[in-house]
């Protein structure tokens, strides 16, 4: 099958051969920076203990350990160049909710943040919960688009909120579709992040999130995570007294196959999958290091000749 697709030379869309092709330079990285923010649902505002899957430390161990931002962004670039010869930066607040706070206190912070290096930085990337999005705030962050390319990601999840009540989100699905009518016509790109595996979901069900994707021409990018059981959560303690079903690396993998047809051609995938620290990992065990994962799916998407966006346009037809 022909491979209709914008970068790259996989069967999907996938968000380093589009960082390449954007910025004309072999390799762009996130540089993670913790602002400091809390969250609606651990502060008591909507709810304490936050998302039942949740333990932030699971996801960005190391900078929650530095003293200032221009400390986290420095040691990260370094890192990034040292490591992985990286010529550009996307600054990415990523835990917490990075737009849970008054919009004159989230300039400054934005500021700051661009303000480390202005030659080598080319986005700014706000990770957040669509309860904590508002026309002001968006005002804001579209402030910074005449300067740097800006990367909205909310946590979308599921779509049905019968299963965000079961895992306390403390957030309607209904809130993230008001947030998307906000966004129309938006200078942002719109990332939104999913997690498959979510407990009482079935397989049609979740392929049902494609179809939520594709409707809103705003989003730009996506994040598809399977869902891991990680020490600190509430779910680990459940899942300790009481292990439930988890997807294999193969049922996984065959479940993306499924899903990546469906998917609009033109959305650009950051993730096909998640990780966290290995120490903190409770479930699913999959005994591969990141890239080995990586491969396994892109083997299993190429030998099975899946390409996203096929089967979208004969979706639209019908």
């Amino acid at each position: 099958m022909e491979k209709a697709l914008a970068f790259g030379e996989k069967n999907y869309n996938y968000y380093s051969a589009y960082l390449k092709n954007k910025y004309k330079v072999k390799r762009v990285y996130k540089v993670i920076v913790d602002g400091g923010f809390t969250c609606p649902n651990r502060d008591g505002s909507k709810g304490y203990g936050g998302c039942t899957y949740c333990n932030v430390d699971s996801f960005t161990p190391t900078s929650r350990t530095m003293n200032s931002m221009k400390e986290q962004i420095e040691f990260g670039m370094e890192r990034a160049w040292k490591h992985y010869k990286a010529e550009k930066f996307i600054i990415y607040f990523q835990p917490n909710t990075n737009t849970y706070a008054p919009a004159h206190y989230l300039k400054m912070m934005y500021d700051e943040a661009l303000s480390v290096d202005m030659t080598n930085v080319v986005g700014l990337s706000v990770g957040t919960r669509p309860d904590c999005i508002d026309a002001e705030k968006i005002a804001l962050l579209e402030s910074y688009t005449d300067r740097v390319d800006v990367d909205l990601e909310m946590g979308m999840e599921s779509i049905y909120n019968q299963t965000l009540s079961q895992i306390n989100r403390g957030c309607s699905h209904d809130e993230f579709v008001d947030v998307m009518g906000l966004l129309t016509n938006s200078k942002l790109d719109i990332c939104v992040h999913t997690i498959f595996g979510l407990p009482g979901e079935t397989k049609e069900m979740m392929l049902a999130y494609a179809d939520e994707i594709n409707r809103f021409p705003q989003i730009s990018f996506v994040k598809f995570h399977h869902l891991h059981i990680v020490e600190g959560s509430i779910m680990g303690v459940k899942y300790k007294k009481e292990p439930f079903k988890l997807f294999s690396l193969q049922e996984y993998a065959d479940f993306l196959c499924e899903l990546l047809p469906l998917v609009r051609p033109d959305v650009v995938i950051q993730r096909l999958f998640g990780i966290s620290d290995l120490e903190m990992l409770i479930a699913p065990k999959w005994g591969l290091r990141k890239s080995e994962i990586q491969t396994f799916i892109d083997n299993e998407i190429e030998r099975k000749g899946i390409v996203q966006g096929s089967l979208y346009k004969s979706l639209l037809v019908h």
